[in-house]
């Protein structure tokens, strides 16, 4: 268990008030509250202040005094989290970042250069103003972003096309735990000069420095799109026919599943029925786009496939945005029923469908009455397993999920990181060499041990 940290030195505050100005370092409860609970209400804590600094100098001076006066720090973007990763469980202080909200494009370059508090829908949007799109999409787009996605490494609905937001991380400027300020942001895509500090901090989960700026990949938008709702017999069948769509369809951008059970709560949650096949065993949400038409070869994948019962097809963005409504509609329903305990896993292909009808098994003999929602990114094996029923701080559910998962050789963590809820799990995931190294590193960056402390390792 992580200890109680003391309220921060008065020294501490005034020093914080004196480098950002007073309003922006907020101490009355009432005010801090709202930073100090998850959007899920599964993890609480409590803020003894809020800092909110606007400028990259302003944020090594808060680091600085930090580490004089021996206070933690929880960097903290939009708050989306789902492993209490950004959210102050132990009495740290909060480091909101919602005042660095520029982003700029380079259309040149195809980059764009995007302050942590900028929200992924504002990304998208002023993408979408020069031509261009981000490849990174999440259902929570209006408040998820830049800095929390960079710290998560956060994944979502394109990594199938487009891979996770590593992999359009081109440069990046963070505050490290020792108030040192890196900054490489050029946006060179070709750069083998010595360790590559953005792709370390990306995925860190604010454990080894603050990012204050990201240059950012820009990918050409798609020309026509085409987004099908396909209802299957079965979960096996429907990972069997996304395997085959991602072979036979060349400009296939996503794939989800959701399973029968999981999609009917959802039409339960929505006051309508399936769009199709209301009583399937599975459902996949297929998009695929290219320069042509991209229909006929979508239709071609899915005609004669084993396994398919009906599919509902849409071109046109408000027909789309219906059919993804069902995929997108999972956490609003399971947050519905009550608190819900959400894992983000990987699985072997090979072995998806059978973890999909064991965790269901285990769980329900478990924990009688609990309801579970499965759905994810079968595209590239990650499941989403939200359960409801079960407490808030009943921690067995989790382990059973998690000691699952190991047991069937996948990961603990797909896109949502490790942070307060998985921290247990780490060594159990990675080897004791992969651990050290890990400890290294935030020793070597983060020396007093000030940032986001209570998260990753035990």
């Amino acid at each position: 268990m992580a200890r109680v940290r003391p309220p921060p030195a008065a020294a501490f505050v005034s020093g914080c008030r004196e480098a950002l100005g007073g309003e922006h370092v907020l101490t009355d409860p009432d005010v801090t509250a709202g930073y100090a609970v998850d959007w899920t209400g599964r993890f609480r804590g409590q803020a003894p202040a809020v800092l909110r600094p606007g400028t990259t100098a302003e944020v090594a001076a808060v680091v600085g005094l930090a580490r004089r006066h021996r206070v933690a720090l929880v960097p903290q973007g939009g708050n989306t989290g789902l492993v209490g990763g950004g959210v102050p469980l132990v009495g740290e202080v909060v480091v909101s970042l919602g005042r660095f909200g520029d982003v700029e494009v380079d259309g040149l370059a195809s980059q764009a250069t995007a302050g942590p508090g900028v929200t992924l829908a504002a990304l998208q949007a002023a993408a979408g103003d020069a031509g261009l799109a981000f490849g990174v999409d999440l259902g929570a787009r209006d408040s998820a972003t830049v800095g929390g996605m960079v710290a998560t490494n956060a994944g979502g609905v394109r990594v199938l096309r487009y891979g996770a937001m590593r992999a359009q991380v081109v440069g990046l400027e963070a505050v490290l735990g020792t108030g040192e300020v890196v900054s490489r942001l050029s946006g060179l895509v070709k750069d083998n000069t010595g360790y590559d500090l953005a792709q370390l901090l990306c995925g860190s989960e604010g454990t080894l420095g603050v990012v204050t700026a990201a240059r950012l990949r820009l990918v050409p938008p798609p020309a026509r799109v085409v987004t099908a709702l396909v209802g299957m017999e079965t979960v096996a069948g429907a990972v069997e026919a996304a395997a085959g769509l991602r072979r036979d369809v060349a400009g296939v951008s996503a794939l989800e599943l959701m399973t029968g059970p999981s999609l009917r709560l959802v039409a339960d949650h929505l006051g309508a029925p399936p769009p199709v096949a209301p009583e399937a065993g599975a459902y996949l949400l297929v998009e695929a786009d290219g320069p042509g038409d991209p229909v006929p070869a979508l239709a071609a994948a899915l005609d004669g496939r084993d396994g398919v019962i009906d599919a509902a097809v849409a071109t046109e963005r408000a027909d789309r945005a219906r059919l993804w409504r069902w995929r997108e509609a999972h956490s609003e329903a399971g947050g519905a029923l009550g608190v819900v305990h959400k894992l983000d896993v990987t699985l072997p292909t090979a072995g998806l469908a059978a973890f999909c009808a064991d965790v269901v098994e285990r769980l329900t003999a478990a924990r009688p009455g609990a309801r579970t929602l499965l759905f994810g990114h079968v595209g590239d094996g990650n499941v989403h397993v939200n359960v409801v029923g079960p407490p808030a701080d009943d921690h067995g559910v989790d382990d059973l999920v998690l000691g699952l998962v190991v047991e069937s050789g996948g990961s603990i963590s797909a896109e949502h990181g490790i942070g307060t809820v998985k921290k247990a799990w780490l060594d159990r995931d990675r080897s004791p060499e992969e651990v050290h190294a890990m400890r290294a590193v935030k020793r070597a960056l983060d020396p007093d041990g000030i940032l986001n402390p209570n998260v990753l390792f035990l």
